[in-house]
């Protein structure tokens, strides 16, 4: 066989063998192996078409993204620099007189067509002047309707009456794992949506209340933060904040609001508002200019503590399925219902509780007046309890006038200033003495014994009761932090909530 004929042989042969391969791997085809023929796997471009066998596995998002793209809107905000913020070198202005107003910005969802617009507290607070674009590029002045620093949540409006209000969906039937998109105007840039999924829920972060850099100090009280966030993956970015979280319905689940960052920007974690403690906000703030929110009169461990403070008392954290009360105040509904100390809440109204952040959650949804019924579990007995929910001014452990002997009653301990030999003894500036302790009292019950030094209560020393009231009252998160040595000099950090 002459050279052009071995090429030609080889070319045949090949073709052959490229036919039967592509012929073996279509959709019918058969291959034998150990002698008997077995159907051949189909195989599939990476592309998903619709209508095709993979549409089942991937959610189709383009018409919850036309949906919540109607009802998103931009907002901007005039803030007065803080003084401080004047003082120095201005790296954009490049002199030591800044611009006595900065320009800032952020997200808002369509509540109702007649101009109600839902967004963050933190977006709006300390505003002189806020300004809204809609998606079809007009816009509007908005005026401050309320606002609610304890949910981060605010409600603004402008003079319009043919907006697009979202869907409102409910975010007890959100799961974990579930697709979501989040909607809103990161970076300024123009009606962005990403997706992604839920990763958790009844997240509690300690954010609100905290100050947020270069805006100016207010005069806000977060007397009782809710936090009870809905997490996910979907990336969420400065100037999201106030815009939607939905499912593949298009409907609203979540108001985004944060996000955890060790740069600022998106790192895989973001945080929304559930809808269904949104919605009671907004309608009261529409409604009344402010939150009616019902207590209940119990305090807890603060989310970062619990487990240790279980493990203080004796119990096995994954034993606890429910919400532990460490105190119940005098006067409050929980007093009038009979819970106790040392009362796990186990449901509200027929529905389970697996924690003190779901606790305060299903509390805030709630008004004065509103009779809720409750399973406890009191040591070996489970317990059916009702109460009437209060006004939140009645028993606020942190209200403006608390006088000092009240605060030492709550905390159920006694206190004195250390005397100046005691300080020079143990080297201590500051510092405020445990005097004695209440068996039944709200100390005795944390573990804290007779003769600790309280040191530092969120950061600021303390050297008389009624510095300890006034560190009270300027709690901005409704965590108050406790910086003790115990008498045999161990130094301990614990937190205490001031309740639901």
């Amino acid at each position: 066989m002459n050279k052009f004929g071995l090429i030609a042989l080889t070319a045949l042969i090949a073709v052959v063998v490229s036919f039967g391969t592509f012929k073996v791997m279509m959709p019918g085809g058969n291959i034998a192996v150990d002698g008997k023929d077995t159907a051949a796997r189909s195989v599939y471009f990476s592309n998903v078409r619709s209508g095709g066998r993979s549409s089942t596995d991937v959610p189709e998002f383009r018409k919850a993204a036309a949906l919540v793209t109607r009802s998103i809107v931009h907002i901007k905000v005039k803030l007065n620099r803080p003084d401080g913020a004047r003082n120095g070198y201005d790296p954009y202005y490049g002199s030591s007189r800044a611009p006595a107003q900065v320009m800032a910005s952020g997200s808002g969802v369509i509540f109702s067509k007649d101009g109600y617009i839902i967004t963050n507290n933190h977006v709006v607070e300390g505003a002189t002047a806020i300004e809204v674009i809609l998606t079809d590029k007009r816009i509007f002045p908005a005026k401050l309707v309320g606002r609610d620093p304890n949910t981060d949540l605010a409600v603004i409006q402008i003079d319009t009456h043919d907006l697009t209000p979202i869907v409102i969906g409910n975010s007890d039937d959100v799961e974990i794992g579930e697709w979501v998109l989040a909607a809103g105007y990161p970076f300024s840039l123009n009606t962005t949506v990403t997706a992604g999924i839920v990763s958790a829920k009844e997240r509690s972060i300690g954010i609100i209340g905290q100050p947020e850099e270069g805006r100016p100090a207010t005069a806000s009280a977060v007397s009782s933060a809710v936090e009870a966030y809905i997490q996910t993956d979907a990336a969420i970015n400065p100037g999201n904040s106030g815009g939607a979280l939905v499912n593949t319905s298009g409907q609203l689940i979540g108001i985004n609001a944060a996000i955890a960052s060790q740069t600022g920007s998106y790192e895989g974690y973001g945080f929304a508002i559930p809808v269904n403690l949104a919605e009671k906000i907004v309608n009261d703030l529409i409604k009344y200019g402010k939150v009616k929110r019902g207590l209940l009169g119990v305090s807890f461990p603060s989310p970062a503590t619990e487990d240790q403070f279980l493990i203080q008392q004796g119990i096995k954290p994954g034993s606890v399925q429910g919400a532990y009360v460490t105190d119940v105040q005098k006067g409050s509904a929980a007093a009038a219902g009979g819970l106790m100390p040392g009362d796990i809440i186990q449901e509200i109204d027929g529905t389970k509780i697996s924690s003190s952040v779901e606790l305060s959650e299903r509390i805030a949804r709630h008004n004065p007046g509103d009779k809720l019924k409750l399973v406890l579990k009191r040591g070996d007995k489970q317990i059916d309890a009702t109460v009437t929910l209060k006004a939140q001014e009645s028993t606020d452990l942190a209200e403006e006038n608390l006088p000092a002997p009240a605060l030492s009653a709550q905390l159920g301990a006694s206190f004195a200033p250390l005397s100046e030999a005691f300080k020079q003894h143990y080297q201590l500036n500051t510092g405020l003495a445990v005097t004695a302790i209440d068996p039944k009292g709200l100390f005795a019950r944390i573990g804290i014994p007779t003769g600790t030094i309280i040191l530092s209560i969120n950061g600021g020393r303390i050297t008389s009761v009624n510095e300890m009231a006034a560190a009270f009252k300027a709690a901005r998160n409704g965590i108050v932090r406790f910086e003790c040595v115990t008498p045999d000099g161990s130094r301990i950090v614990f937190n205490l909530s001031l309740g639901a």
